[in-house]
């Protein structure tokens, strides 16, 4: 069950660390005022020295932008970097917010991505704290702006400026190889096969689907209605995937069991063995690891192009 839960609160939340924490700067003398993408207004006395992160990816923005040091909480599934896990966890925020373990940690800022409710967002500010919410970007430009809101947040813009300039970069050199290919292969994103005959998958408007398009491929969840959603083996049979990416790779599920699911030897993907597992941490949470997901795909549908 924990699996499950897992999976989706990565898909939902759409999740490198380009540069190294470094020691938390001095706070700046006189208020700071930001709005989040809520519309709330926050102000603080000076940069925040004491921020609880309550998603993976600002958890991952955070260490990223050279701001780790600053985090004193994380949720339990901020996970990346490696040195996010020697933070202090505040427990998951499935059912009941966990008010006391953040209240605990006496943080002058509470940041959090969309996959934190506006509810749970307004418990918070009732209890007194200051909580920044960011909207999850779908593309990469709005990715960057995530990462200059946080660098203005926690003092660490020059820093941040470095981050984007060695990520665009890194984009626009798959782009280069991608944009002109005529043959887009068709691409079904397996993120969660506990029922095999009905997968999750991710349908258009997400982060993934926006990565397969950039990669030089075409969703084979598109027309689902939701952002993610199930699909049926009929209906994936029809649609006859060309490239079939195993996002529950590291939760047990293999080309070869997939190869195994009654009538799916009929899709090209599984004639083909175009069976690829992709790690799910990487491609779903709106993070700058959404650059190495980005690589990573392109590498898999169009390897003739990046020899």
């Amino acid at each position: 069950m924990k699996r499950n839960m897992l999976i989706l609160f990565l898909a939902f939340g759409l999740l490198l660390s380009a540069c190294g924490p470094s020691a938390p700067i001095a706070p700046k003398a006189g208020t700071l005022t930001f709005t989040d993408d809520l519309g709330n207004t926050i102000e603080l006395a000076g940069y925040p020295q004491k921020i609880i992160s309550l998603s993976p990816s600002t958890t991952e923005i955070l260490f990223a932008i050279g701001a780790g040091e600053q985090v004193v909480g994380r949720d339990e599934f901020s996970i990346y970097p490696e040195a996010a896990l020697e933070v202090t966890s505040v427990g998951a925020m499935w059912d009941e917010l966990p008010s006391e373990a953040i209240l605990a940690l006496e943080p002058d800022l509470v940041v959090a991505a969309q996959i934190i409710s506006e509810d749970q967002v307004a418990a918070l500010r009732d209890l007194g704290l200051n909580v920044y919410w960011q909207a999850n970007p779908t593309t990469y430009e709005e990715l960057w702006e995530n990462l200059r809101d946080f660098g203005r947040l926690t003092g660490h813009e020059a820093e941040t400026e470095t981050l984007i300039t060695g990520l665009a970069a890194r984009v626009k050199a798959v782009q280069d190889q991608t944009v002109p290919v005529s043959e887009r292969p068709s691409v079904f994103y397996e993120l969660d096969a506990t029922d095999p005959s009905n997968p999750w998958t991710a349908g258009s408007g997400t982060f993934i689907d926006y990565i397969i398009a950039q990669a030089g491929g075409t969703n084979a969840a598109s027309a689902l209605q939701g952002d993610y959603a199930q699909i049926s083996s009929e209906q994936l049979i029809a649609v006859n995937p060309e490239v079939i990416l195993l996002a529950d790779a590291p939760y047990g599920t293999t080309p070869e069991s997939v190869a195994e699911r009654p009538g799916w030897e009929v899709i090209t993907a599984v004639k083909e063995n175009a069976l690829y597992p992709i790690d799910p941490n990487m491609m779903s949470v709106p993070g700058p690891r959404l650059v190495d997901a980005l690589e990573e795909t392109a590498k898999l549908l169009h390897p003739e192009l990046f020899k």
